[in-house]
């Protein structure tokens, strides 16, 4: 069973589906901003490292812990505005370093990721 809000859920959602759109339509700069947003959205719920090492050991390997879902941790959950300031912080990258290009006279580059950025904000 998920845990997670469904309000957090639905920008995700979606944002996979038009993954797959985007990949067959070729899509290139919509392909990198959703994949690179959606990574971010992973990330963000990473479980924490742990501030002290736990002492456990086997017999085998010191300091080591064994036994079923001994590797596992739980991941965060991020909520509906942790994804959208995500999202906000993946646009205002784009846009920044768009602005960055520009002044430097490349403009491919500085539409390539203005872009990026447009793709992104239907989902906030």
């Amino acid at each position: 069973m998920n845990d997670r809000p469904r309000t957090a859920d639905a920008p995700r959602a979606r944002m996979r589906a038009d993954l797959v759109t985007a990949m067959r339509e070729r899509r290139r700069e919509t392909v990198s901003a959703l994949r690179t947003a959606l990574a971010a959205m992973d990330n963000a719920e990473a479980a924490p490292a742990p501030e002290t090492l736990r002492t456990t050991t086997n017999e085998h390997i010191a300091g080591s812990r064994s036994g079923v879902g001994s590797t596992e941790a739980p991941r965060r959950v991020l909520s509906a505005d942790r994804v959208r300031a995500l999202l906000n912080e993946q646009i205002e990258e784009r846009t920044v370093e768009a602005d960055r290009y520009e002044a430097h006279g490349r403009h491919d580059a500085a539409r390539r990721l203005r872009t990026e950025a447009d793709a992104l904000r239907p989902y906030l």
